[in-house]
């Protein structure tokens, strides 16, 4: 449980939303959260309407996050949090932090979080491995703290922030007379104990000497150092172990690979990124945030765990009506009052479905249930949902505990329920400014029986004039529907909430008739465009019925 508590749950209603979508989401969003302490964010699949723009405004709460998709992406995978390391970091401490834990690559990263390289155990291994000449500690410029740290050593003279950035590494095994032949200015030597020793490397202008085995670094030597420049480190290591252990010292910088690095965004979706790392040999991949800046790594081992976005779907159980991606998705609960024709699902989930008017009447009890208080922003979002879905009580589909409930959320939410439903559908209909597009996919949706597939499209309106103003345009903007999706019928209502009757538009070979023996209404013209339907303003409970029985005859 804990586990769970700590992925995000988006709760999101179908495309196209109506007002019980939206405001079913946000407000079961916030139950979830007084319920179980975790993060459920609400959703929408589509654009905000006017109607329900008007509620969110009149409430004083945001819309939803638009989500277009739920396919599973980076983020929503196990990313391994490896820290990015400085690149100047010597090779040592790199290994030693792959060991710690337990990775075969680090990601080299500046002060401000951006990528500049990857440095593996492949890397560190051919340095050792590869027969390099006696400067290619100077080549790598390496830092003298980087030695002290590998060496264990101390600072006796000299700067830790400096370089070494010129000469060889030798280690001082003849005598003093032998030295000054081959040790030249600027170059790190490796000695014992032995003053003579010393003292011919700091005259010969070497620019380190490494006093091994813990040998005391006596004070006239210190002197000759610093007026040479040279500096002087101490290591409790005899010269062979300092002479093998000092290439460890080389900054990561100098092997690690910053070219043609390959990384992807948390945004990115797993389905184009797992052919992409099946033909490459690396192990690891960098994740980056949205700004660029690096967050972690991850292997093609991570894809195998691979787990959907939690999802809680409300007003709607269906595929068609999804949003994209929901067979990515691990569904975990589904709260709706339409027809069942449920989604398949993993695993089994929680699904509270009632033949009532309006989501929000389900989860208006479900507060009541759980003991949880509705508050009076909630209550009026609650309470827009049910006059949105009923029509203000008028729709078949409203039952006696719509109404009840309804009524019940205007007193909670302080609105004078009759006023609040006027303005909310004038702002619905206000259709003035809006596109064909605009005003017929305010609210659409996919059915199928059969081989038949279809589209209904409906809008509401208090004003008779605005309906006729658009029942004329919206005909060729019907046919363009047909002809880009495919769909063999496409339907629109015009319902007129105060005369409780629709003008039902129809398109596509059949679909005059299938209207028309829907109803059994006796008519002539079996290709009208428009048919009269006193009576009829619930698509799912009055038109859907009708058209489906009728198709199967």
């Amino acid at each position: 449980m804990a586990e769970e508590k700590q992925r995000k749950t988006i709760v999101i209603g179908h495309k196209n939303p109506d007002t019980d979508s939206i405001c079913s989401a946000i407000c079961y969003a916030r139950l979830k959260t007084l319920l179980t302490g975790g993060e459920y964010e609400p959703g929408r699949a589509g654009p905000v309407s006017a109607e329900t723009q008007y509620v969110l405004d009149y409430f004083h709460v945001e819309a939803p996050r638009l989500i277009e998709n739920v396919k599973t992406q980076v983020k929503d995978i196990e990313i391994r949090r490896t820290k990015g390391v400085d690149r100047g970091i010597s090779l040592k401490k790199a290994w030693n932090i792959m060991q710690d834990a337990n990775v075969v690559t680090l990601s080299a990263v500046d002060e401000e979080g951006n990528l500049e390289g990857l440095i593996t155990v492949g890397d560190i291994t051919k340095s050792y491995m590869n027969i390099y000449d006696s400067s290619i500690l100077s080549k790598a410029k390496t830092q003298y703290s980087n030695i002290i740290e590998t060496l264990e050593g101390a600072m006796v003279v000299g700067e830790e922030e400096a370089f070494f950035d010129q000469g060889k590494v030798l280690v001082a095994a003849a005598n003093p007379d032998m030295m000054e032949y081959y040790i030249e200015p600027h170059d790190l030597v490796i000695l014992g104990n032995r003053y003579e020793s010393q003292l011919c490397a700091i005259e010969m202008e070497a620019d380190c000497i490494i006093v091994c085995e813990g040998a005391a670094v006596s004070m006239t030597i210190r002197k000759l150092a610093q007026q040479h420049g040279c500096t002087v480190i101490t290591t409790p290591y005899d010269t062979y172990t300092a002479a093998r252990l000092v290439s460890q010292s080389m900054p990561i910088r100098y092997f690690m690979k910053t070219e043609k690095l390959l990384t992807f965004d948390e945004g990115d979706y797993i389905d184009d990124i797992r052919d992409i790392m099946a033909s490459k040999r690396y192990r690891d991949f960098p994740i980056l945030d949205h700004e660029g800046k690096y967050i972690g790594m991850i292997s093609r081992r991570n894809l195998l765990g691979a787990r959907g976005k939690q999802i809680i779907m409300v007003d709607h159980n269906e595929k068609a009506q999804a949003v994209d991606g929901i067979e990515n998705a691990q569904i975990i609960e589904i709260i709706d009052h339409h027809k069942l024709a449920a989604v398949e699902t993993i695993t089994p989930v929680f699904f509270r479905n009632q033949p009532l008017g309006c989501t929000a009447t389900i989860i208006y009890q479900m507060y009541n249930e759980n003991n949880q208080t509705i508050d009076q922003t909630t209550a009026g979002l609650l309470c827009s949902a049910i006059i949105s879905d009923t029509l203000l009580f008028r729709s078949p589909t409203c039952t006696p505990v719509d109404k009840i409930v309804g009524l019940a959320l205007a007193k909670m939410g302080g609105i004078d329920i009759e006023k609040f439903a006027g303005d909310m559908f004038a702002a619905g209909s206000d259709l003035k400014n809006k596109t064909d597009q605009e005003i017929f996919y305010q609210d659409f949706k996919r059915f199928s029986v059969g081989k038949i597939n279809f589209g209904v499209g409906q809008i509401s309106s208090l004003n008779s004039e605005e309906l006729d103003q658009i029942r004329e345009r919206l005909v060729p903007y019907q046919r363009k529907v047909q002809e880009e999706t495919g769909l063999d019928m496409v339907f629109f209502m015009l319902t007129n909430i105060l005369t409780e009757s629709t003008e039902l538009q129809c398109v596509g070979k059949g679909s005059t008739e299938l209207v028309l023996n829907a109803f059994h209404i006796d008519s002539e013209d079996r290709n009208a465009v428009s048919i009269s339907l006193p009576g009829v303003v619930s698509r799912k409970k009055q038109l859907i019925p009708a058209l489906l029985v009728a198709a199967e005859a």
